[in-house]
């Protein structure tokens, strides 16, 4: 299966952690508090764009197109020579913007479609909306109107003022445009070292293996955001453990897991992109399918003989009061304090179990 192309956000440091860009026909939301550098990224990600032959549309609900401009030169970024030839602008406030979502940008959809060349899409910023719309079945009508028209141009990225409470993660004004949208990253001050630095998290990504982590990044001029990332795991080590994925599959095959269970770990194997072990992690789900370490030779043996239907729940009650002889055995006994304190049997012994079935 070939893998999905990726349009890079062109925001330095973001698309390493985000398998490459951000896919087509989706939105990607920037939530961030004041002075964050929301329109920075809105301004990086429409230069990217416009440098690498694509159009772009920029609807802001604030600021003229004319400062727009000027405040991107300060930036670095010359979108002068772009203006009303690969870049357009709406320029909406209030009850406008309603009418913009109902009827302009719908044409402007319609009259798209016979063009091959991609347009990226600015919304800068929504919050004005989710201001004016104080019923909240009205204001998700609305953003997911817009959602939909707006991704049939291209891919979208969208920024909002959120105005958390203190020791809300996300405020709660920003909900439902960061439930509609396919991706969201969260920017942030934080205190680090005794000076507030901004910090960027990946809330979602919908179809995306992303970072999980709490990002430094800085504003260069002429560079715009900076997000210092390093990569998830290196292409050398995307596979180092197939081998411990293999041997699980083995040994679940030969414990009778049905073909469900079988596919899962797979998957599991092909999207596993943490830079450690899957150790306690293969071992919980072993836990959670009844293959537990109070599994006995005998009852190995007799499933094997018996060759039990796939859809057939072993009874870990039953399994526990069979006898005493579990598959930790073997194993030093001081690994088995280990695992008697942990509850968890380690992912070694699957080898063990193998040969025990064999």
């Amino acid at each position: 299966m070939n893998k999905e192309v990726r349009i890079p956000t062109g925001i330095s440091g973001l698309d390493r952690v985000i398998e490459g860009g951000v896919r087509d026909n989706t939105t990607l939301l920037v939530v961030g508090s004041s002075g964050t550098g929301k329109s920075t990224f809105a301004m990086q990600y429409l230069t990217y764009g416009l440098e690498h032959g694509e159009n772009a549309l920029y609807i802001s609900m604030e600021e003229p197109p004319e400062q727009i401009m000027r405040e991107a030169r300060m930036l670095g970024f010359n979108l002068d020579k772009y203006y009303e030839k690969e870049l357009f602008f709406f320029h909406s406030k209030g009850k406008d913007f309603v009418k913009l979502v109902d009827e302009q940008l719908p044409a402007l959809v319609e009259a798209n479609k016979n063009y091959s060349v991609k347009t990226r899409v600015v919304i800068d910023p929504l919050t004005p909306l989710i201001w004016s719309v104080n019923d909240k079945q009205e204001q998700r009508e609305i953003i997911t109107k817009l959602f939909y028209t707006m991704k049939q141009l291209g891919p979208v990225l969208i920024t909002t003022e959120e105005h958390a409470a203190p020791g809300e993660t996300i405020g709660e004004d920003v909900l439902i445009p960061i439930y509609m949208s396919d991706g969201a990253v969260h920017l942030t001050y934080r205190p680090i070292g005794g000076a507030f630095n901004r910090a960027l998290e990946i809330v979602k990504m919908r179809a995306t293996r992303h970072g999980e982590e709490v990002y430094p990044y800085i504003f260069v001029r002429g560079i715009g955001v900076v997000v210092r990332t390093t990569p998830l795991i290196s292409a050398e080590d995307m596979r180092k453990y197939d081998d411990l994925f293999d041997q699980a599959i083995r040994t679940a095959a030969d414990l009778g897991a049905n073909e469900t269970v079988l596919e899962r770990l797979a998957y599991v194997k092909e999207n596993w992109s943490y830079p450690f072990s899957p150790k306690e992690t293969l071992q919980i789900f072993f836990e959670s399918q009844g293959f537990t370490d109070a599994l006995t030779r005998e009852e190995i043996a007799r499933r094997k003989e018996e060759s039990m239907p796939s859809d057939v729940q072993l009874d870990i009650g039953e399994l526990s009061a069979n006898g005493s002889a579990e598959i930790t055995e073997d194993i030093p006994e001081e690994k088995n304090a280990d695992a008697e304190e942990e509850g968890l049997i380690e992912i070694d012994d699957l080898r063990e179990l193998e040969e025990m079935i064999q």
